[in-house]
């Protein structure tokens, strides 16, 4: 089995010093590649160096909304020039957050906007953040489009009716430890509903680790208690759900087997 954690944050200050254990342990677990994801200048060089360092690892670099007052024309000429490189495989993580409201709206949607055009020019895929804003992330992404690269829905929450509406726009839907989670219909509903070439898998780590470690920290190795939850609402083999995400992934993110 061979499965591909889409978004996951070995970027942060929480796995400092223990990166080569955390690799170890998902490849025990069949976690063969990482996509390490940034937010702010911080997270994304910290991304991208792991991406050199690593053979398994990947990374996407973007402007989080919450770091959206720090998006100028400074930052957008770092995007342009680090997108560039060979692991990057994508743009986010972008989007809105009104949970915190740590930026308004107004910032948060001209900076959403703006990186959404970026992945298109640059032919990228992008990656979406969305927090209790589910209805103006899909305006605002209907009115840009998704490019050719396409896009993800990052960690979805939804139902299985918005999600279809995402892949309408022609999006991937990207599950993370959330589907594992018992009162978590609604998502584990969209996670037996969409079609099977339309879904990812990932952690978010060290956030929304899956049963049965919920309320210990999240690990990319866990990406296969998730892989599994969602083969049991299918009523498939993990293997089979493995096979499909990773392939997805791969085709995405324009990666070779």
């Amino acid at each position: 089995m061979e499965i591909f954690d889409t978004h996951t944050h070995l970027n942060t200050s929480e796995f400092e010093g223990r990166i080569q254990d955390e690799l170890v342990q998902a490849q025990t677990f069949g976690v063969t590649r990482i996509n390490n994801v940034g937010s702010n200048y911080e997270l994304n060089d910290a991304a991208l160096l792991l991406a050199d360092k690593f053979e398994e690892c990947y990374a996407t670099i973007g402007w989080h909304p919450d770091d959206a007052a720090e998006f100028d024309d400074q930052a957008e000429n770092y995007l342009l020039t680090k997108l560039s490189a060979k692991k990057v495989i994508a743009l986010g993580e972008i989007g809105l957050d009104y949970h915190w409201m740590v930026r308004p709206k107004e910032e948060q949607e001209r900076v959403f906007r703006r990186q959404i055009q970026i992945s298109k020019e640059m032919g990228l895929p992008f990656q979406v953040h969305t927090r209790d804003a589910l209805d103006d992330t899909y305006e605002i992404i209907k009115s840009e489009g998704v490019g050719s690269a396409g896009a993800i829905m990052h960690s979805f929450s939804g139902t299985a009716d918005e999600a279809l509406k995402f892949v309408e726009l022609g999006m991937m839907i990207s599950f993370s430890g959330v589907v594992t989670f018992k009162k978590a219909l609604d998502v584990q509903e969209a996670a037996a509903t969409v079609p099977l070439d339309k879904i990812l898998v990932e952690t978010d780590a060290p956030y929304l680790t899956p049963m049965p470690y919920r309320g210990k920290e999240n690990r990319p190795a866990y990406t296969k208690f998730i892989v599994e939850k969602i083969a049991e609402l299918r009523e498939i083999s993990a293997d089979e759900v493995a096979k499909a995400t990773t392939e997805n992934a791969l085709r995405i993110f324009g990666l070779k087997k």
